[in-house]
């Protein structure tokens, strides 16, 4: 029986620098909803798995 692997979480600091982008867009876009994020306590975490789908579907 295969285990299924937890998604690693990045931190919004990890997403700004993998993005190249701001904190403060990020949390524009989690706002405005562009963006979606789990919010863990008080900070966000982010799927990369979602992150690079998202992209995908934003830039075609």
């Amino acid at each position: 029986m295969r285990k299924k692997r937890m998604p690693r979480l990045m931190t919004i600091n990890e997403l700004s620098e993998y993005l190249g982008l701001q904190k403060q867009t990020i949390y524009n876009w989690l706002h405005q909803k562009k963006i979606s994020g789990l919010k863990v306590g008080k900070v966000w975490r982010f799927d990369r798995k979602y992150i690079d789908e998202w992209l995908k579907n934003t830039i075609k």
